[in-house]
């Protein structure tokens, strides 16, 4: 917050502020674009890693429905737009398989382009 001879102006916009001592904005929406402009160079690398990995989640949410697992083929996964680039953790078994998984739903890679769908147990 700026002031001019004593006047508190907007941080967005410039405009007079009135209200309280504290209060940095003329309003709600220079409050939000403010805070969108500081966030928005910075963190869209960020949003479009977590929307895709929503993504991903989604498709293997469709996958498998109701059920506990679930097989597919990779293709069925690629027309879905599933990215596998991203993952949030990998999870290894006591067999030595590798599942990957994005937040509570993965995948564990099988012959011939199958793959395994399944859910995380809640602990």
């Amino acid at each position: 917050m700026s002031t001019v001879a004593g006047i508190k102006t907007c941080l967005s916009c410039g405009k007079p502020v009135k209200g309280r001592t504290d209060k940095k904005f003329c309003d709600d929406y220079c409050r939000n674009n403010f805070n969108n402009q500081l966030k928005s160079s910075s963190s869209n690398l960020v949003r479009n890693i977590n929307n895709a990995l929503s993504k991903n989640r989604r498709i293997l949410e469709d996958v498998i429905g109701a059920e506990e697992m679930q097989k597919t083929t990779k293709e069925k996964l690629l027309q879905k737009g599933f990215q596998f680039k991203y993952q949030t953790h990998l999870y290894n078994n006591k067999k030595g398989n590798t599942y990957f998984f994005c937040y509570d739903m993965g995948y564990l890679p099988l012959e011939n382009d199958w793959y395994l769908v399944v859910k995380r147990k809640e602990e």
